[in-house]
Parts: C-alpha cells; structure tokens; sequence
C-alpha cells in the first residue's frame, strides 16, 4: 500500500493544465475544448466535462506512486491525468472495451512520454482488470446501474474506487479490516457502463 499524502486541489488544477483535454479529442470538437461540457469522441462516447473529471480526481486522492486502474478510458484523457498525479513512481492501467477507441486512446497517451501509464483493449468478459493485492485507486468513468462486485473485489486494502451509480458518484473506501465502504457524493450523468449481470453487488452499504 502506497502513503496517502494529501492531494492539494491545486495538485488536480496542475494536471489539468499540464494533460490538457484538447489532445484527446477529435479534431472536430478541439475547438471546444475548454467548454465545461460533455464531448462526443466517437463511438457512442464521450469526453467528460472538465469539473466532473477533477471532481472525480479529488475524491480519489491519486498519491505519487499508486498503482491505478482506470475503467473506460475511451480518448486516454482520464489515464494520462492519473499518470501526472502518480509521478513515474507509480503506474497506471487505462482500459477500454471499444477496440477502436482503445487504440486511439493508448497512442493518445504515448504521446504524453509518460511510459508508466498505458491504454489497452479490455479482456472479454473481465470487468476491470484483477491484479494481485489489489488496486491503490480504480476511476470509473461510465455509470453502473448497480455497485460492481468484480470492481470492489479489485480494490486494494486501503484503496479507493470512485465510480458514478445511476446517477449518483459513489466513494468506495476498502478499510484496514477488509470492509468496504460507500458514500455518495453528488449526482452527475454518465455513458453507461458495459457489464455483466453477475458482477452487481446490488447494495451500498458497509460489507
């Protein structure tokens, strides 16, 4: 388990400035880069709006040298952010079900130079992508109609998962003990999440 500094807002409004979103879109939609909305990128998907993807990057409190999952990584965005936060002291793993949109999205992030994160083709049938011990922190960034229990499994002890329910951005916190626990923090509207119907878990309480 990596340290927990505190993770400054100034932290995500640097990264931000320094991974800007206008390199991961189309080049039909550059020009509206820096309009706080969401923006299609293809595919039936879209480029969250800049507020709700720091919103979502300040509940997870990326430290430098955390090992990261990021679900749905679609344009590479989210995981190049992820990788300014980590440093090249960590690692980030971006993946993505749409086989076009996960190619462009990893050669997206190639361009960055950051070599400690990577966008890849998520495996058939796996939600997410299990390691041992876990994951430090797991960005989700399509919305589940229920809590993934694949995803919660692939948290770390210590770690934490945000990922929007319906239309609510869930925290989920693995404690010290093994429990989970899951907070709510504010409603938002995602793309859905593509999932199998054995993966729910099917409640937000303490387990």
């Amino acid at each position: 388990m990596v340290s927990e500094p505190a993770v400054e807002h100034d932290d995500i409004e640097r990264a931000m400035r320094a991974v800007p979103r206008r390199e991961f879109l189309p080049r039909s939609q550059r020009p509206f880069a820096g309009q706080d909305r969401p923006l299609p990128i293809g595919r039936g998907q879209t480029s969250s709006q800049p507020t709700t993807v720091a919103a979502m990057l300040r509940l997870l409190r990326v430290p430098i040298g955390a090992r990261v999952l990021d679900v749905g990584a679609g344009s590479g965005w989210s995981t190049a952010l992820l990788a300014y936060l980590t440093g090249p002291q960590g690692s980030v793993l971006g993946v993505e079900r749409d086989s076009r949109l996960a190619e462009w999205g990893a050669a997206n992030v190639e361009r960055t130079g950051m070599t400690w994160a990577q966008v890849v083709q998520a495996t058939l049938g796996v939600l997410g992508q299990p390691r041992a011990n876990g994951w430090d922190r797991i960005l989700v960034s399509a919305s589940a109609r229920a809590l993934p229990r694949a995803l919660v499994e692939q948290v770390g002890y210590g770690g934490r998962m945000v990922i929007p329910i319906r239309t609510s951005l869930l925290l989920i916190e693995r404690l010290p003990d093994g429990r989970t626990r899951a907070t709510e923090h504010g409603g938002y509207r995602f793309v859905p999440l593509i999932e199998d119907e054995a993966d729910r878990v099917g409640e937000r309480t303490d387990k």
